[in-house]
């Protein structure tokens, strides 16, 4: 089965074409950094406004890179919700209208799901069952996964993501926007015990997250240095500050390893991408015979690829949406049950 998938939950538009024989065949992405950057975060409207130039010259460039038109295409996905609604309302509509038009299947697909499905993207995906960490722009959450559609949610973030404390702080170290990329890219060579910040909730016996207080330490120990606060200053803040992050995620997901006896841990999500998260994470891992599973990270973002992937997969199980499916911007996962074979 050729699966078409469309991406538009925030500000990147994808698109890819998925076989379930042969694989990912071609897939396109569009940022809007610069669209947003001058904003210093992603506009909503101009967001929306963006996914409707863009999505369906994505769609036709992408099938002209996997030479095939749509006569080629067996189903289309596209991602439904979590994310921003009139973002999500461009893609599902695109996606909906190219199924209707060619007498296609068509479902929509929780972004999260697909997030923590694209490992089995790569050459090695982790088999079942695994634990995932998700740590995306809006999202910090630990779940065990025991198959698609088969997901116990251990733990969350209780305020700020991860991906949202690495915004925020960027945004007044005025580092720039994306702010993953812009705190990793300033905290090289810097020191990262430099500054004793704190680790939010590692000492709980629970498995959530608050980056919050965490944010809030970087803030005033800005403010304690004022104008004072030249390139060294920030350099150090801000490996103090990925160092704290990457320790209080590592710490979290041991502890549901050991509390649920599972040998293989995926992480999914923007961060993921990060490097220092990658290296402390693989060094744990192969301390304690962990299998470790990371997307590329082209596919840590979000991306079309994984929503074609993820919805191929229940498109072949005979999963279908009506024509009247619509958009949520809010969609818990463990509401999300296995796809009926």
């Amino acid at each position: 089965m050729r699966v078409l998938g469309i991406e538009t939950s925030c500000d990147e538009t994808g698109v890819a074409l998925w076989d379930s024989e042969a694989g990912l065949l071609a897939h396109r992405l569009h940022s809007q950094t610069e669209v947003h950057a001058a904003y210093g975060g992603v506009v909503p409207e101009l967001a929306s406004r963006d996914h409707i130039r863009r999505t369906i010259p994505l769609v036709e460039q992408t099938l002209a890179d996997a030479g095939v038109d749509l006569d080629g295409v067996d189903g289309v996905t596209a991602t439904a919700g979590p994310g921003l609604l009139g973002a999500l309302l461009v893609g599902l509509s695109a996606g909906k209208a190219i199924a209707f038009a060619r007498d296609l299947p068509f479902l929509g697909i929780h972004h999260l799901e697909a997030h923590l499905l694209a490992p089995a993207l790569e050459d090695n995906p982790p088999p079942f069952p695994f634990l995932a960490l998700l740590v995306s722009g809006g999202h910090t959450l630990l779940a065990e996964v025991a198959g698609v559609g088969r997901y116990r949610l251990l733990g969350q973030s209780l305020d700020d993501a991860a991906g949202e404390a690495f915004d925020k702080t960027a945004k007044l170290l005025e580092l720039g926007f994306p702010g993953g990329p812009a705190v990793a890219r300033a905290a090289e060579g810097g020191d990262p015990e430099a500054f004793a910040l704190p680790r939010p909730m590692v000492d709980k016996p629970n498995l959530d997250f608050s980056f919050s207080g965490l944010k809030t330490a970087v803030l005033n120990a800005a403010k304690t240095r004022g104008e004072d606060a030249d390139a060294a200053f920030r350099r150090d803040l801000c490996a103090s500050f990925q160092e704290a992050v990457v320790d209080v995620l590592w710490r979290k997901s041991a502890r549901a390893l050991r509390q649920t006896g599972l040998e293989r841990l995926v992480v999914a999500g923007g961060v993921g991408a990060n490097a220092h998260l990658r290296a402390r994470f693989a060094t744990e891992a192969e301390a304690r015979s962990v299998g470790l599973h990371f997307p590329r990270p082209e596919f840590c973002t979000d991306n079309g690829a994984m929503v074609a992937h993820a919805g191929g997969l229940r498109l072949l199980a005979g999963e279908r949406d009506g024509w009247d499916r619509t958009a949520v911007a809010r969609w818990p996962l463990d509401e999300l049950t296995p796809p009926s074979i």
